[in-house]
């Protein structure tokens, strides 16, 4: 059985996929309103279940060399990082571009999901970016 490392570019991914999770339950906006309560939401709502797919996608395509016998999947190339992270990026912008139709982009600390999803795709990128960079592995 030959298994490889999981390498710095995949653990990227892996912290980038799972602090993008993370940024999907808390609230990526805050509507306030005049005597009545503020209407919220959070990253599961519109394209932002784009975003939450392909943070999953992520995940599967990383996990999926070390669920098989041989230790090789196809999907685990480059080409699919960056499609997945293509594909999670546009999701997050447009998702971005819907709220900020109806209300101000909030502060770090008025919406914490959208900044923290961000920042989760920022390290997904980086980790894109170590991967396209290594050389292909040798058996």
């Amino acid at each position: 059985m030959n298994r490889r490392a999981l390498g710095r570019g995949r653990l990227l991914v892996v912290l980038g996929a799972l602090v993008t999770l993370a940024g999907m339950a808390p609230a990526w906006w805050r509507l306030a309103r005049t005597n009545a309560t503020a209407l919220s939401g959070s990253g599961l709502e519109g394209a932002g279940i784009i975003v939450f797919l392909a943070a999953l996608a992520l995940l599967a395509v990383v996990t999926l060399p070390y669920a098989t016998r041989d230790g090789n999947s196809s999907l685990d190339r480059p080409a699919a990082y960056v499609l997945l992270g293509l594909m999670a990026i546009v999701a997050f912008l447009f998702r971005v571009f819907e709220i900020s139709r109806f209300t101000n982009l909030g502060l770090p600390m008025e919406a914490p999901g959208m900044w923290l999803s961000g920042l989760g795709l920022l390290i997904v990128v980086w980790g894109v970016a170590d991967l396209l960079g290594e050389r292909p592995p040798t058996y």
